[in-house]
């Protein structure tokens, strides 16, 4: 069985070695190199093509968020999981449009870090459970504030199909082959979706389904 070849990039030589020590314990995991600020991150994905990067979101040179830019600038295929001690939305929005794959509280990194890894491996996008928690909070405080009823149910049940799609990161060519419609029904459904939801980008696409639960 293949194994999963994954990069450390973290300013703090403890957190390195705590993460490739809990790595390294399993079987199907390979830890191929360790970066300690942003640029290196970027020259060693560029050398060593891992399939998986934990990066640490503040480092210095260049932080995780700009690091994961550029990594996926040049090879889209690596999935980026970024480490941070703050659950905070605008942390998330960021990692998510650079391009980062999941997010992962360095509180509870010894639990999660395992199936975040396999997750983000396999293509599915993965956020620490506390995290979907306060989104799913947040988002029932507005509702609530603004009076409205849950914007899901204003979606047909075709568009609520292609919306967990698209949050999963499959592209619209995919989804056509997968639900036997043409890419421009595929594109016309996310844009209707996208304006009933208010949503602007995918990366508020994957928040949005984060906050529904509609992927974990």
């Amino acid at each position: 069985m293949k194994r999963i070849r994954i990069l450390i990039a973290d300013d703090h030589g403890i957190v390195r070695k705590g993460l490739r020590l809990q790595l390294q314990q399993n079987n199907g995991f390979e830890v191929v190199g360790e970066a300690t600020d942003g640029r290196e991150a970027v020259r060693m994905a560029e050398e060593l093509v891992p399939d998986i990067i934990i990066m640490d979101i503040a480092m210095p040179n260049l932080n995780g968020i700009q690091a994961t830019s550029q990594v996926i600038k040049k090879n889209p295929q690596v999935g980026v999981i970024i480490l941070s001690m703050h659950s905070d939305e605008t942390y998330l929005t960021r990692t998510l449009a650079a391009g980062a794959k999941g997010f992962l509280l360095k509180e509870s990194a010894d639990k999660d870090l395992d199936n975040a890894v396999r997750s983000v491996a396999q293509g599915k996008p993965f956020f620490s459970p506390a995290i979907a928690n306060t989104l799913l909070e947040d988002y029932m405080r507005q509702l609530q504030q603004r009076g409205l009823e849950d914007t899901y149910d204003l979606l047909t049940d075709r568009e609520k199909e292609i919306l967990q799609l698209l949050a999963e990161g499959k592209p619209n060519k995919e989804i056509a082959g997968m639900l036997y419609l043409s890419i421009n029904t595929v594109e016309t459904h996310r844009t209707r979706l996208m304006q009933k939801l208010d949503l602007h980008n995918s990366a508020e696409i994957v928040l949005y389904a984060v906050r529904k639960r509609i992927i974990s």
